[in-house]
């Protein structure tokens, strides 16, 4: 891929590796990817010259990130051949998994590598981006440092897709009409893509009243 322009800075183990699913998957234990790692990939990678290629692991959700870091980071074999610990948004948002992996692995970093909107296009909702920044504060307060959309561009159906599984993205283009939409979730991310730069740092912050709404 490199010969062909394509420059490869790092790759997951595997994508989602407690699904099983109708389209592309496969189920893979923490014991199987830290031995993967650790006895294989991480040998041929230095072996190769490509030593400098990250290794995500996980790659998942965050309602056992713990557990899969735990497997995986707590062998000092493996863990020197991992970048950071991979997560997506489905099933829950317990974002405090985030830091109970930080904190127990704190020379390893953390990346958001999936997260979108199921079920097609829902041009006009507010929830759908809301959902965006509830998420990218939620991660972004608990160690996370890169945050990566699944689908920034999809048609009107909310593909392509080779197995029917569409959703929505922040933006839509209609290929029937030839026109562009831009939904909510386009702005949720375009208002942290001001504001928070390269080499930005998160600082402490609390707050002292209570929410908006709990006041009328």
């Amino acid at each position: 891929m490199e010969k062909e322009g394509v420059p490869i800075w790092g790759i997951t183990i595997q994508n989602e590796p407690e699904a099983k699913q109708v389209w592309d998957s496969c189920l893979y234990t923490g014991e199987e990817e830290r031995d993967f790692i650790k006895n294989r990939l991480g040998p041929s990678l230095e072996k190769n010259g490509h030593g400098d290629v990250k290794i995500i692991i996980w790659d998942h959700n965050r309602n056992v990130i713990f557990e899969r870091a735990q497997d995986v980071l707590s062998d000092p074999e493996t863990a020197k051949y991992v970048w950071r610990t991979g997560v997506h948004w489905y099933v829950s948002e317990e974002f405090e998994n985030l830091s109970r992996v930080h904190d127990a692995f704190p020379d390893k970093h953390l990346i958001f590598t999936e997260g979108c909107i199921e079920g097609g296009p829902q041009p006009g909702e507010w929830h759908t981006g809301e959902r965006y920044g509830r998420n990218i504060i939620g991660d972004l307060n608990n160690h996370l440092e890169v945050w990566i959309d699944w689908n920034l561009v999809l048609n009107e159906e909310g593909g392509p897709n080779h197995v029917g599984n569409y959703c929505d993205a922040p933006v839509i283009v209609d290929t029937k009409k030839d026109e562009v939409h831009y939904n909510s979730s386009y702005y949720y991310i375009g208002h942290f893509s001001k504001f928070i730069k390269p080499g930005a740092r998160r600082i402490g912050s609390q707050t002292s009243n209570p929410p908006i709404g709990h006041r009328l």
